[in-house]
């Protein structure tokens, strides 16, 4: 019996010829690493807090403008409501106040005017 080896076409080799670029022979399609890999990627997606629909609102009605270090801040908080094992936790960022469901790393409101809140239905709040 004769068996012929057959060569398959790349992603990469189709994508060359598509846009007219010098073709990628298979084996240089196989030893060149993704920057990222898809579990790196779901790893990151996952791992960004989220904000809820009614917190989104409550952000642009109470003009609550946050900056990249307070949302680092809020996240880094979240993941340590994480490892104690909170549920419900209330997050305190500067003067801002977050109620945050820590299963889906979801902000679920924001207040920006603690003076009299009073916060239900949380299980540990976390001052950063």
């Amino acid at each position: 019996m004769n068996v012929k080896q057959a060569e398959y076409t790349s992603i990469e080799q189709l994508r060359s010829r598509l846009q007219g670029a010098a073709p990628v022979s298979a084996a240089d399609s196989r030893d060149t690493k993704p920057a990222k890999t898809f579990r790196d990627i779901l790893t990151d997606k996952t791992s960004q807090i989220k904000f809820s629909k009614h917190a989104a609102q409550r952000l642009q009605t109470r003009q609550i403008d946050m900056s990249e270090e307070q949302r680092a801040r809020l996240q880094d908080a979240a993941g340590q409501a994480r490892e104690k094992g909170m549920r419900e936790s209330l997050v305190m960022v500067d003067n801002l106040a977050f109620i945050v469901n820590v299963a889906n790393n979801t902000v679920i409101t924001a207040v920006n005017d603690t003076s009299h809140a009073v916060f239900t239905n949380i299980d540990g709040a976390i001052i950063n």
